[in-house]
């Protein structure tokens, strides 16, 4: 569904009329296309004091932007602070961002690079927790579309290891995920094929793929240069088959809850996955005291159960190759609750947990990586039946002011699927524009 109030935000009516009424004023977000596949403009690298990390300039060549430490109009800013270990050092990250911030370009990225916090060292501990909320905080000052995110880079780790996370984070990929902290390992990255298709010779397969976000993720995957398996429910068959043909894919339908799912995806990809995308999901909404055990089983069942169970399976029958990536679907309601989602907010809570559990051994015993994206509030079918007071509410309680699109979270999905992506691991990404609500 369009979105009407962000075209009349637009408009010079529309801009008049929201700065005199000091509504909010969303401004249209730029995606990846092959026109538009980099930021325009050049990239600033500061640095506040002295780093920890080896190779932050080379990783920063990853993005594909001319970088430079003096710029007049940056279309990103990366501001390395792992060199920060006391309270008077966050002096230093002022003082490099104070005069820089103003001059971001609109729909520009900030990217602030940090370490893990010490158990060892209090001190370092808090001046590095200190940048998540001074990245928190700044996302939800600079506005026009522009984004800041804190990526974590282990002692021990070369922000090579990074690589894949800065290439996303500042592209047009990246344009409704904000506020958000990404927690690196030392894990070194895979070789990757190629720019334009980094998924050459990998298989791929997508739950609930038939139409949102599924097709826009088994989309994604496709450009770049998986072999899709498309799986849904085999009441979805005919739109499967169509999304299916027009990626040239191979539809499975299949309902994901069946006891022989996990032998019957093995048996479609003969050649292992080197690509899990959990993305099938329903809701059977009410208040918990109304919620009778016939509508709680299911969400549990579809949106969890069949996730740990058919994990469990191909992990266990040596279905997923080494190097493969496994990407579940969380939600915001898993982390901020949700009136009348007790069901689907305690499935999707549990999917978090299963990512940061099965992450860490995953990754030592099969080579496998585990991720989640949690989508807040995203333009789909199911959105646009939502009451028009809602949906409109959901629509401007983030700092981009607006709804994100399938091909936003499909994006992240790519970027945790890609060979390179190998230190990525354990990690929950909210693609909600930096919601208001939850963590």
């Amino acid at each position: 569904m369009a979105d009407r109030y962000l075209h009349l935000t637009g408009t010079a009516p529309g801009r008049f009329l929201t700065r005199r009424l000091g509504l909010p004023r969303p401004a249209p977000l730029r995606r990846w296309s092959l026109e538009t596949p980099h930021l325009d403009g050049p990239l600033l690298h500061l640095t506040a004091g002295t780093s920890a990390v080896t190779g932050v300039a080379e990783a920063l060549r990853a993005p594909g932007l001319t970088v430079t430490d003096r710029t007049d109009r940056p279309a990103a800013i990366v501001l390395d602070a792992t060199g920060v270990t006391t309270a008077a050092g966050l002096g230093l990250v002022h003082a490099a961002m104070h005069p820089a911030v103003r001059s971001l370009t609109p729909g520009g990225r900030i990217v602030v690079l940090g370490t893990v916090p010490s158990p060892h060292d209090h001190h370092q501990a808090a001046a590095q927790q200190a940048l998540e909320g001074f990245v928190r905080s700044l996302g939800k000052e600079t506005g026009r579309g522009s984004t800041v995110q804190l990526v974590r880079i282990p002692a021990g780790a070369t922000a090579q290891a990074a690589g894949s996370t800065l290439r996303f984070l500042l592209s047009p990929r990246s344009a409704y995920v904000s506020g958000q902290v990404i927690e690196l390992t030392t894990a070194a990255p895979g070789p990757v094929p190629g720019p334009a298709a980094p998924l050459t010779g990998r298989t791929a397969l997508v739950t609930g793929a038939a139409r949102g976000i599924g097709a826009a993720v088994a989309s994604v995957l496709a450009r770049d240069g998986a072999r899709v398996i498309a799986l849904d429910v085999p009441g979805a068959r005919e739109e499967l088959e169509r999304t299916a043909d027009r990626l040239g894919a191979t539809a499975l339908p299949l309902d994901i809850t069946a006891p022989d799912a996990a032998d019957r995806i093995t048996a479609a990809a003969p050649d292992g996955l080197g690509v899990l995308v959990h993305n099938a999901g329903i809701t059977r909404d009410r208040r918990l005291a109304n919620m009778p055990p016939d509508r709680w089983a299911p969400v549990i069942e579809v949106n969890l159960d069949s996730v740990l169970r058919t994990t469990d399976a191909l992990l266990k029958a040596g279905a997923l190759t080494r190097g493969g990536r496994i990407v579940a679907t969380a939600s915001i309601a898993g982390i901020a609750g949700n009136t009348g989602q007790t069901n689907y907010a305690a499935s999707k809570a549990g999917i978090i947990g299963l990512v940061r559990s099965l992450g860490p051994r995953a990754a030592a015993d099969h080579g496998v990586t585990v991720n989640a994206v949690a989508p807040g509030f995203i333009e789909t079918r199911m959105t646009a039946a939502v009451p028009f007071l809602i949906r409109e509410a959901g629509r401007r309680m983030n700092s981009l002011s607006q709804g994100g699109l399938p091909v936003d979270v499909a994006e992240a999905v790519a970027w945790f699927a890609q060979p390179d992506s190998t230190a990525v691991n354990g990690q929950v990404l909210r693609v909600c524009g930096q919601s208001l609500l939850g963590a």
